[in-house]
């Protein structure tokens, strides 16, 4: 029996992500896009290869926020990782163009309008950067599923 003065249990709905994995997943996924742009500026290349990174960015952060495994968070690292994708894409577009007209890269992020930063985007990524995406993606949902499962028992 419960001693009545103490305080109440907390529970929990395991199917439910917790909030601090989605503030944590937010906050890597827009901190991975800035490194990403970073990185194009320092290396002077798309970088790509940074994609399956951002995946495991995404799962790291879920599992950091003590997200479940499960199909809910798989779709949560899909979604991340394909923001971090977008975003990232979007930044070095503006960083490509503000270069060129002397803007700052958030001032020519905030000027590129959608159709515009999407014909770049097309236009700098080819079939390898494409399949480094594509990999990232499956990296997400593969991570997202897989968790630490419990030992079997020996009885």
């Amino acid at each position: 029996m419960r001693d009545p003065r103490s305080p109440p249990a907390m529970t929990t709905n395991p199917s439910r992500t917790p909030l601090t994995a989605l503030l944590l997943l937010l906050c890597g996924s827009l901190g991975f896009a800035a490194a990403w742009v970073l990185a194009m500026r320092a290396l002077d290349t798309h970088a790509a290869w940074l994609a399956p990174l951002a995946a495991l960015d995404a799962v790291l952060m879920l599992r950091l926020g003590r997200a479940r495994p499960g199909v809910a968070n798989a779709a949560l690292a899909l979604a991340a990782t394909a923001a971090s994708i977008l975003l990232a894409n979007w930044g070095i577009a503006a960083t490509e163009i503000g270069r060129s007209l002397g803007l700052l890269p958030w001032e020519s992020a905030l000027r590129l309008g959608p159709a515009y930063a999407w014909e770049l985007i097309r236009l700098a990524n080819g079939p390898v950067q494409l399949g480094w995406y594509a990999l990232a993606l499956v990296v997400a949902v593969f991570g997202g599923l897989s968790g630490r499962r419990p030992a079997p028992s020996v009885r």
